[in-house]
């Protein structure tokens, strides 16, 4: 019996590689293939433990080359699609918009117009899975939550690309039957994620002794979903769910980013050994991000009551293990804020 091939795109990405690494261990008659540009973001040592398995594959590529991936899919006959691969930093996204509308829009339809052509004539067992944010519905007052039904209101170049890359999937299962299925998550945290983000950023700004950047006054509410149990959300999904549904994955854990930040400085210093409140100090407000949108907050309901889903970890335990593991992988994390690994793969992958 052939094994079924499952093509994971952005899986040298912070949650990609996660995404990988669960299928790859959890599923060994399924073939993984890792497809990944290798930007800035996308890094191999992610996969160090799973590289060398034999039903996991790295293919180096670009989800913007039309012709690229039309021939691959031709070629492989992939029988499964989860889409993880995008540009996600919103700050990258306002000094750079073009780049997140090639990767995330044109990306996402050079993927679906690919899978639209090799299951047009077999569609059972099929799946285009593809991974988006909560960022598409804009932004919460002090109450309330996003739901499945909460309609689309996005703000940043980012959450734009997003939201239109939702509206091409949708339309490709209305238009041509294609079997898809959305999941929007809130804020992921965890190992392996780019040190650009709040959580990574300030470890390791504390670590090294350099100020802490707050937009504003801090008071913007995120949702916090640990970067595993996404993951684990993302194979319910993409095994239980029906075609044509939505599901909203949230960690049920809503802080003010001041909150979370002295929360971090705290664990900081205890891990460090340092006087309490030292790290606090390097506490700095800096002016409010363009378009900052005040809260996020998820409800998952839908995914607990349907597939039985729900968070493992709280926010405080999240935090100190995520800690420990940025400080127990310090050559990881210096590799990746020094660049020496793009530097690597430049070289490695120049010729091909």
């Amino acid at each position: 019996m052939e094994k079924k091939k499952i093509l994971i795109t952005g899986g040298a990405g912070f949650i990609g590689s996660h995404v990988v690494r669960l299928f790859v261990n959890k599923y060994p008659s399924y073939l993984i293939y890792n497809l990944d540009k290798l930007t800035y973001a996308g890094n191999l040592e992610n996969l160090k433990d799973v590289e060398n398995k034999s039903n996991y594959k790295f293919i180096l590529g670009d989800i913007a080359d039309e012709k690229f991936i039309y021939d691959l899919f031709s070629k492989e006959q992939f029988d499964g699609v989860i889409h993880l691969a995008a540009e996600s930093h919103v700050d990258r996204s306002i000094t750079n918009p073009n780049e997140f509308v090639i990767t995330n829009v044109i990306g996402t339809v050079n993927l679906l117009n690919a899978t639209n052509n090799i299951w047009k004539d077999n569609k059972k067992g099929k799946r285009f899975y593809h991974v988006s944010t909560d960022e598409v519905y804009g932004s919460l007052g002090e109450t309330g939550y996003f739901t499945e039904q909460t309609a689309y209101d996005p703000h940043s170049p980012y959450s734009a690309s997003k939201a239109s890359s939702d509206h091409f999937v949708r339309a490709y299962h209305d238009t041509y039957g294609l079997p898809v299925i959305i999941s929007n998550c809130s804020n992921n945290y965890g190992p392996y994620q780019f040190p650009e983000k709040l959580i990574p950023l300030f470890i390791n700004n504390i670590r090294n002794n350099k100020p802490l950047p707050v937009y504003g006054k801090g008071v913007n509410i995120r949702d916090w979903l640990y970067v595993e149990d996404h993951a684990v959300a993302i194979d319910e999904i993409y095994h239980r769910g029906e075609d044509g549904e939505t599901f909203n994955i949230g960690g049920h854990n809503e802080w003010k980013n001041i909150d979370l930040i002295k929360l971090l400085c705290k664990v900081m210093d205890n891990k460090l050994n340092r006087e309490p409140g030292t790290s606090e100090k390097l506490i700095t407000y800096v002016t409010d991000r363009a378009g900052h949108d005040l809260r996020y907050a998820i409800d998952s309901s839908k995914l607990q009551k349907k597939l039985g889903w729900k968070p493992s970890l709280q926010f405080e335990e999240g935090i100190e293990k995520t800690v420990s593991w940025y400080l127990n992988n310090k050559e990881w994390l210096d590799n990746v804020t020094s660049g020496n690994y793009q530097k690597y793969y430049e070289k490695m992958y120049s010729n091909r």
